[in-house]
């Protein structure tokens, strides 16, 4: 079942186009990634489908009573005029819960008090029941663990909980948005680049968040491994609409490479069909027993060729006459034989590929087999020891990835091996005839004041023309190259180092964060380059698509410590979860173990027999409390069934102050529980 359906949908800016012919549907259980260049608008159909913006023509039907929840990019006006909390920003998604938890109050409160008959306590008895069922299924007993569990996720430690919304930073209200969005679970959950302001471990605990989602999720994102693991679909989207695929975003990508070649030799097929069908026309149109029947042909021939060169391709090969008798009125046009034979063999490819990076990654020196190796190392800078290193070493042909949380030292790393900062301790030895080539994340060494052009000649000397042809592979054609280099976006900076890089032949390449601003389709053309690449690489980046296509062995940077794992990034991810699970499961085991540790502190055991002491005792107050309320809610129905009003109020008051008393004690063995 469908909640959602776009028939026609376009949006135009004046005389410019952004997109149109956008038709599909959105069922109650899909998980979509929508994907496609910079600039084709994206984040405008998201607006549409959220109900921000009205699309320039085109219809949106959602379903009655759906839902629907948007995270947009950047979130700094979310909560505008909102003084809540975090914490209390949570709390009011759950508005409806917390009323019925204050009448479930109100009536403990009444039982506890009596004062009513026979009659009417057993009514009040009976409302309670139904309430606190009614409590329960709503998540009543769940909705505390629940926020916890986002917030947490999200990367939100305790002490933020607490901290006022219009304190908060516009990563963190994107965050905070996020977090509310989850708990509310709107029957669809439209979201823009969610995994921006997210570390490694919130991005991987909203994969799994995502992945179990019960209702619909439309995503946009340039994590291409985040798409991997969410989505079971991809809707690319171009000018001219909307092309629908199944899988997630690998499986795009074969069947998006095996249609361009099935429709490639279609297209092929169909040209061929119109030079037999014309030959047929010049042979036949002055015979005067078939002049009428060529004639007929030659009409439908022109309005076939017509339709292919106003890109309806398609309609030809499901043979939708009828649309193609609708999109060409011939009458505009009347050709005769050799105009129609220019027109085919003039006729391109209507298959429209994305505009791709002409890059190439040539050495023009052969390293040595060892390219890089040291002993245990300390990097950072005097009197800030940023981690100790692990022993590494590096050989022709590998590709390192250095990963890691914001501010460990990746970086500092990188200007250690070019020389630039010294080690704190050890030695880093380099293998022979090498020459290294460095992408800064930043691109600090790009010259602002520089137009592209002359930052490409300031680096090697060359013609204009062919500097310009050079320049137009990196997709920098036209009035481009005459823009200056403060005025480039992110992803143009990016295309710019990678030009230069590419002019400099290096043989060890050190890249930190080359994918950083750069849209899908530029992802994939880097790629397919570094894979290509006959040299060695030292790669520090959050993509963990290209980490996982690209690295021979992983360098974490973790609490302090550069370890090294000889192996795949999937052998590594499953090597890490296989050691948390093991964890998980040992957790038991290891906890009873240390009790029993014999060590020599006389206070230590003191103090765990005195904690398991204590675990016990409140253990069994809590069995016992159990046992009273039950037997007191066995006393209460008889003394109902005897009319036995004195004994029943007293028994409801009983039975409330041990309830308060079962819930404190419960409390209390939980907090012993995790600190024993």
């Amino acid at each position: 079942m469908s909640i959602l359906t776009l028939t026609n949908v376009g949006h135009s800016f004046g005389d410019f186009d952004l997109f149109s012919g956008i038709t599909a549907s959105i069922p109650n259980d899909a998980k979509i990634g929508l994907v496609g260049p910079n600039g084709i608008g994206k984040t405008t159909l998201l607006r549409i489908l959220a109900g921000l913006e009205v699309s320039s023509s085109g219809t949106v039907t959602v379903s009655q009573g759906t839902r629907i929840g948007y995270l947009r990019q950047e979130a700094m006006e979310a909560f505008a005029g909102r003084e809540n909390t975090v914490y209390a920003e949570m709390l009011s998604v759950f508005g409806d819960i917390k009323v019925q938890e204050a009448a479930l109050q109100e009536l403990e409160a009444r039982m506890a008090a009596g004062g009513a008959s026979m009659e009417g306590f057993d009514e009040l008895l009976h409302t309670y029941s139904e309430a606190q069922q009614a409590f329960e299924l709503a998540g009543g007993y769940e909705y505390e663990t629940r926020i916890a569990q986002v917030l947490y996720g999200l990367g939100f430690e305790r002490e933020e909980w607490h901290k006022p919304l219009a304190q908060l930073s516009g990563g963190q209200k994107t965050r905070a948005l996020l977090a509310r969005l989850l708990l509310e679970q709107p029957d669809l959950l439209i979201l823009d680049e969610p995994t921006n302001h997210l570390d490694v471990e919130a991005i991987e605990w909203l994969e799994g968040t995502l992945r179990a989602w019960p209702g619909a999720l439309l995503l946009v994102s340039h994590d291409r491994y985040f798409l991997d693991k969410v989505v079971d679909r991809i809707w690319e989207m171009s000018r001219a609409g909307i092309e629908l695929y199944r899988g997630n975003y690998s499986a795009y990508v074969q069947q998006r490479q095996e249609r361009w070649e099935r429709r490639e030799v279609e297209f092929q097929a169909i040209k061929e069909r119109f030079l037999k069908e014309l030959d047929y026309i010049k042979r036949n149109i002055a015979r005067d027993a078939t002049t009428n029947m060529a004639k007929g042909r030659l009409r439908r021939l022109v309005r076939e060729v017509r339709v292919v060169q106003a890109g309806g391709l398609q309609s030809l090969l499901d043979k939708q006459w009828g649309q193609v008798m609708d999109e060409v009125s011939i009458s505009e046009a009347r050709w005769g034989v050799m105009e129609v034979e220019q027109a085919i063999k003039s006729l391109e490819s209507p298959i429209r590929r994305p505009p791709k990076l002409n890059l190439r990654l040539k050495t023009t020196l052969r390293s040595g087999n060892l390219v890089l190796r040291s002993g245990p190392l300390e990097i950072g800078y005097p009197g800030n020891l940023l981690f100790r290193a692990d022993p590494i070493q590096l050989e022709r042909g590998e590709c390192a990835a250095l990963i890691g949380p914001n501010g460990t030292g990746k970086t500092t790393f990188l200007r250690t091996l070019m020389g630039q900062i010294e080690p704190l301790a050890g030695e880093i030895r380099f293998g022979a005839s090498l020459k290294v080539g460095y992408f800064a994340q930043a691109h600090e060494k790009l010259n602002p004041d520089h137009t592209v052009l002359d930052e490409l000649l300031s680096h090697k000397h060359m013609l204009l023309g062919q500097a310009r042809n050079y320049l137009a592979q990196y997709l920098f054609r036209g009035d481009d190259v005459y823009k200056p280099v403060r005025l480039l976006s992110g992803g143009e900076r990016g295309r710019l180092a990678l030009a230069l890089l590419a002019l400099e032949g290096a043989n060890f390449l050190l890249l930190d964060e080359p994918t950083n601003h750069l849209d899908i389709p530029a992802q994939e053309v880097l790629q397919e380059v570094l894979e290509q690449f006959d040299g060695t690489i030292l790669l520090v980046s959050h993509d963990r698509y290209l980490i996982d296509r690209l690295a021979t062995q992983i360098w974490e940077l973790r609490e302090g410590r550069l370890h090294v794992f000889a192996g795949p990034y999937a052998e590594y991810v499953a090597a890490r979860e296989a050691a948390a699970e093991a964890a998980r499961q040992n957790a038991a085991a290891q906890r009873v173990e240390a009790r029993r540790n014999q060590g020599s502190d006389r206070q230590s055991k003191n103090e765990a027999r005195r904690r398991e002491r204590a675990l016990a005792e409140m253990e069994e107050q809590v069995h016992r409390l159990e046992a009273l309320l039950a037997q007191i809610e066995q006393d209460l129905q008889a003394a109902s069934h005897a009319q036995d009003l004195a004994r029943v109020q007293e028994l409801s008051a009983a039975y409330a102050q041990t309830q308060a008393t079962l819930e404190q004690s419960l409390d209390a063995w939980a907090e012993l529980a995790l600190t024993h």
